[in-house]
């Protein structure tokens, strides 16, 4: 029976523990709230010495490529190919004859069940 009773005793103790911490965060909660924030003074903005003005770069002359001549480029004269051996004649084949397709009339009524509830 003793070991019955300690997983209360623990769980007791726990709640009683655990109540008695709230109480302090909340007094600490309440002076962060009624405190005030010391005043920050505000500083100068900095000023930024003038820059010394950018070197000019001398600008390079375009390159002169020289003017190559083209080369001729012989006509080579177009091969003469074989003339290609006719396609078989394929026979025609009959087109199938289907079966056709029973259609149900419109004005048929679904079964209506006989059972009354």
């Amino acid at each position: 029976m003793a070991s019955l009773r300690f997983p209360s005793f623990i769980l007791s103790i726990l709640m009683i523990s655990l109540s008695l911490m709230g109480h302090k965060h909340q007094v600490e909660a309440r002076h962060l709230l009624e405190s005030t924030l010391p005043e920050v003074p505000e500083l100068p903005k900095p000023t930024l010495p003038e820059l010394p003005p950018l070197p000019e770069i001398p600008t390079l002359p375009k390159p002169e490529f020289p003017h190559l001549p083209k080369p001729e480029i012989p006509e080579l004269p177009k091969p003469e190919l074989p003339e290609l051996p006719p396609f078989p004649h394929l026979p025609e084949l009959p087109k199938p004859v289907f079966p056709e397709i029973p259609t149900l009339p419109k004005d048929t009524k679904p079964p209506q069940s006989t059972n009354t509830p």
